[in-house]
Parts: structure tokens; sequence; C-alpha cells
């Protein structure tokens, strides 16, 4: 177990659930704002821009893309750069990203930015599970809390976005606007722009320890190759749910009111997940909490494919947002019980890369089952079995030999 270094800055010492919180914004910024948000602009988009559900789907591939090509770019650029810096270029770069889908409707320049604020996302992503991964080693003793409260963070950019898009589409569309979704990027860039300036100076106090410096090699990837496929899968299945579940909803009827508390819902159980889920984060060192995780998405993922009664769709959101977000913070607490610190970039990458490998054929297949006679019930059903086999996949994830650790 590491304890607090002599010059780890006071604040980090003292307050480390107010720099995990501001950390946090880094995940709403990148996932809740620039990659879920969409599911909310996914069907006005679509109906103005003439898309097809393989079209709108591709959208979010693309965005994949450019994460996985990010995710590859992260641990050159930690060699040569401080984790903090990276983040901040990645923060600020995917924040003025996100304006721009705002002044242009083109299909071709929309996927571009897409893959384009993926590379961004990226960035900012691997480098604050770096940071916070630093922070836990100098609270070992709250260390599942700090990851779950970081990556939990998606749920206030889900909230944000969940109440303020659907009055700023309402307001574009009363005074007379050609494409009213275009407000909501200005809004969304405005969120982004805001969260970044916030967590810059709390990053650059989380200090830089000896035994972490280099982020080199080292790292065999067939060590942990059960929870990077399970880790695989479920890259695949949840993304199929976050990018289109808000159209089945609106597909079946159900009142824009109530998928704005769904949304919003869902984005509150992802923030409180943090502390639901602390405790069995410190406890495996395996790929338990994976399987665990995966086999809950599984059976949230189902149920918006079998009814789309009210309170069952709701127990789905609510469920699918207490887990989704804490089994990409589980990859993290497995890289932390199972490798070195010198160790934890590469191994944060490697889990990143498998994440978005996965997410770029998710949506274009849920999507293009959706555009067949399945529909997006169907395109569900695929995404379930994914995070079932995911499920399956990590549990058969062993913790590795005590020679590995390093805590």
């Amino acid at each position: 177990m590491q304890t607090p270094q002599p010059n780890t800055p006071d604040f980090v010492l003292r307050h480390p659930i107010l720099t995990a919180l501001a950390l946090s914004l880094g995940t709403a910024i990148a996932l809740g704002v620039a990659r879920f948000s969409y599911a909310l602009l996914l069907t006005p988009m679509r109906e103005d821009l003439a898309w097809s559900y393989l079209v709108a789907g591709g959208m979010n591939t693309g965005n994949a893309l450019g994460y996985l090509l990010g995710a590859l770019m992260t641990p050159l650029l930690m060699r040569r750069h401080p984790a903090h810096h990276v983040l901040v270029a990645g923060a600020f770069g995917t924040a003025l990203l996100t304006f721009v889908p705002g002044f242009v409707t083109d299909t071709s320049t929309q996927l571009a930015l897409r893959v384009i604020t993926g590379i961004t996302s990226a960035l900012l992503f691997v480098a604050g599970g770096l940071l916070v991964s630093r922070l836990a080693a100098q609270h070992a003793q709250r260390a599942g809390l700090l990851l779950g409260l970081y990556y939990g963070g998606t749920g206030l950019g889900i909230v944000a976005a969940s109440l303020l898009i659907p009055p700023v589409l309402q307001a574009a569309a009363h005074h007379g606007a050609p494409h009213p979704w275009q407000w909501a990027w200005l809004l969304l860039g405005t969120l982004a722009l805001l969260a970044s300036v916030l967590m810059t100076l709390p990053a650059r106090l989380i200090p830089t320890p000896a035994a972490q410096a280099s982020a080199g090699g080292g790292f065999k990837a067939r060590h942990l190759k059960f929870g990077l496929l399970g880790y695989l899968m479920f890259g695949l299945g949840y993304i199929g749910y976050m990018t289109f579940v808000i159209a089945l909803l609106k597909e079946a009827g159900m009142a824009p009111q109530r998928i704005t508390l769904f949304f919003t819902l869902l984005g509150v159980a992802t923030f409180v997940s943090s502390r639901l889920w602390a405790r069995m984060l410190d406890r495996f060192r395996g790929g338990q909490s994976l399987a665990i995780l995966n086999a809950l998405l599984c059976l949230a993922t189902l149920l918006p494919a079998w009814t789309t009664e009210p309170l069952l769709v709701f127990a789905s959101g609510i469920l699918f947002g207490a887990c989704f977000l804490s089994a990409v913070a589980s990859t993290t607490a497995m890289v932390r019980h199972n490798l070195p610190p010198a160790h934890w970039s590469a191994g944060i990458s490697a889990f990143t890369i498998v994440f978005a490998a996965g997410q770029i054929v998710g949506p274009t297949i849920v999507g293009w089952i959706a555009d067949g006679t399945g529909g997006l019930q169907r395109g569900l059903v695929f995404s379930a079995l994914a995070l079932g086999a995911g499920a399956l996949l990590a549990g058969c994830q062993r913790p590795l030999a005590s020679a590995h650790l390093q805590q």
C-alpha cells in the first residue's frame, strides 16, 4: 500500500473527494457531453438531414474510431508530456470541437467532426484515468470511491444535457431556426468549455511519483486477456443502448417529458454509482467486478427490447446508469490491483483501445439491424447478447500473481 508522499500538494492530501470531482468533469466532457448527449439529438438530426439508422449509428462509430486513434496516441504523448498537460489539451480540444457541429449540416463534415472529437476525448479520458489512479494511490483506503467518482462524472454531463437540450430545441424552433439541433451543440460546447476551465487547476496538483514517471513497456496484454476481452464486449454492447434507446422510446410514443426524466435518472444513477460499487472495486482483484456489471447491463438492455412499459423502461435506465461507467472504473481498478504503477498508463491505454474497438462496431451493427425488419428492439437484443458474452469472459479473469503487485 502506498502512502502520501511528502511533496504532495496539501489540497490533494486534504481534499481527495473534491480533487476526484474536479477530474470527473473530464468524463463529463468526454462522454456525457461529447458522446452520450448525441442520443438526445439523434432523432432531430436524423429527421432533419434524412439519415438512415445506419448513418445515424455511423456517427458514433466515427466517434469511436477517433477514440481508438486517440487511445493509441495517448501513451506516446504521456511519455513526452505530463499527464495533466495531455488532460488539459484533450479537454479544451473536445470543448472547442463540440461547438463546430452547430455551424454545419453536411453529413460528411459531421462524421469527420465526430472522428476528431473522439481523438481529443480519448486524450482526456486516458490521461484522467491515470491521474485519478495516482490520486487513489495517495488514498488507498478510498481508492474505489475515488475511481467511481471520476468515471461517475459522466452522469453530470448526461444530467446537464437531459435538462438543457429539450428547452433549447424548443426555443430554437420557436425562433424559427432552420436547424434547431445546432443550438443544442452550441450549448454543449459552452458547457464543455466551462468544465475544462474548472478542472484545470486541480489536475495540476496531482504529483507524478518517480515510480510512475515512465509510461514505458513491460505490460503484457496476455496477462489480462480475459479482462480485455470482456471489456471489448462491453464496448460492443453498451454503446448500442446509449446511442439508440432514446430513439426507441420516441418511436414507441413516450411523451417528451418522460424521455427527459428517463435520461436524467440514468445520469443521476451514473453519478451515484460511484459510492454504490466502491467496496466491490476495492475487494475484487480479478475480473469479477466487470463480470457482475456486464451481467446487470445485459438485463438492463433486454428490458426495453422486450417491453415499453414505462415502469420497466425506467428501471432499465436506472439500472443501466448505475452500472455502465462503473464497468469502466472496474478496469482501472483491475490495472491498479494487478500492475505496478510504472505500467498503469500502458494498462489503462490497453483497456481503452479494446473499449474503443468494440464501440466502433456496435453502433453500425445495431443501426443496420434497426433498418431491417427487426427494428431497434432487435438491435438492442444484439447489444444484450454482447454484454452477456462480456460477463462470461470477464469472469474468467483471475488476479495476477503477487509478483506483479506493487502497492
